[in-house]
């Protein structure tokens, strides 16, 4: 298992209703690609959004990094939506689960 965490913080001027389109359609992407396994948003009151996404492999996420439409969102996300981000890849060492 893979685990990426994405730390964000939007410009002052952003479009909203635009990020949320493009966010969408990246879900719809993401989600249809083989070794999708999850994906989660949150937001801080310090206006700091982190989203994790898992996938079964390293591969199945380089897949996911390397879609065309994916690379067209990472442009525009650094020209039109993002002030910052933070972008670390994760291999899962251990899970414990209670349920």
């Amino acid at each position: 298992m893979v685990v990426v965490v994405f730390r964000s913080r939007l410009r002052a001027d952003v479009n909203h209703e635009e990020l949320a389109r493009l966010g969408q359609r990246m879900f719809e992407i993401a989600s249809s690609m083989p070794g999708y396994v999850s994906y989660r948003d949150f937001s801080g009151s310090d206006g700091e959004s982190v989203s994790i996404a898992e996938f079964e492999s390293l591969e199945t996420l380089t897949a996911w990094r390397n879609h065309p439409e994916h690379r067209a969102a990472q442009e525009r996300g650094r020209q039109d939506f993002f002030q910052e981000y933070v972008v670390q890849v994760c291999t899962v060492v251990r899970e414990s689960k209670f349920s």
